[in-house]
């Protein structure tokens, strides 16, 4: 069952005074940090709740449940893919997002790049790197990243925002810090080889905020710290 409004404006007014401290101590501007709440597993007023407190993204890892909300939500939100996308998932995916996070093949970047060119629209795409070298996660190997980036450029319907990343799960705060801190340096090097200003690091969760805050994230996914624990569908 979803939260009422005001539990979920008190939440969300405390993790914003959480990255506001966070930005203060890492010498951060507070509008440095972007909060996107994390919809998914919840019903469509989750969505609403956000946009009702002037948020203005949300994010869903999965193809088909976001478009069965978007249909139900009338607030005007952007909405982020951030769960892994299949490339025969391709062209519903660009029909129905602002942009996709988990880019990490060059695959992927075609059919999406096709996808877009068919709607008539430039889609806005994150490459998703596995920073943490996590074999339980997703995300191009840093490693391979230049290549991903160089061919993603040469794609003329996609707009490449900056990179993604999760960390691996671990009790130790240090292999967030460590991830983020890497994600980074890639970033920063990334843009220093090939001229591209990589602005956006989405990198951060309800359980590593402090972490991704203190390493240069420009977005963190959060969704247990605003709507409690997930619905999983039975």
């Amino acid at each position: 069952m979803l939260i009422d409004y005001q539990t979920f404006h008190e939440r969300t007014a405390a993790v914003l005074r959480r990255i506001a401290g966070l930005c203060e101590k890492a010498r951060r501007s507070p509008t440095e940090v972007r909060l996107m709440p994390v919809t998914k597993n919840h019903p469509a007023a989750a969505a609403e709740y956000a946009a009702r407190f002037g948020l203005a993204s949300v994010g869903e890892n999965r193809v088909q449940e976001a478009v069965d909300k978007r249909a139900q939500v009338t607030a005007a939100l952007h909405w982020e893919l951030i769960g892994h996308l299949q490339s025969n998932k391709a062209r519903l995916a660009a029909a129905h997002f602002d942009r996709i996070q988990s880019v990490d093949s060059e695959k992927l970047l075609t059919a999406l790049d096709r996808a877009a060119g068919e709607l008539g629209k430039k889609l806005a795409v994150l490459l998703q790197i596995n920073a943490g070298h996590d074999p339980a996660k997703f995300g191009v190997d840093p490693a391979d990243a230049p290549r991903l980036l160089e061919f993603a450029l040469t794609r003329p319907h996609l707009q490449v925002d900056g990179l993604m990343t999760v960390a691996p799960l671990s009790d130790d705060p240090a292999v967030a810090q460590r991830t983020f801190a890497n994600l980074r340096l890639i970033r920063d090097d990334l843009s220093t080889r090939l001229g591209v200003p990589l602005r956006e690091l989405s990198m951060g969760m309800s359980g590593d905020l402090d972490a991704a805050v203190a390493e240069g994230s420009t977005l963190v996914r959060i969704g247990t710290a605003l709507y409690g624990p997930r619905i999983v569908p039975g």
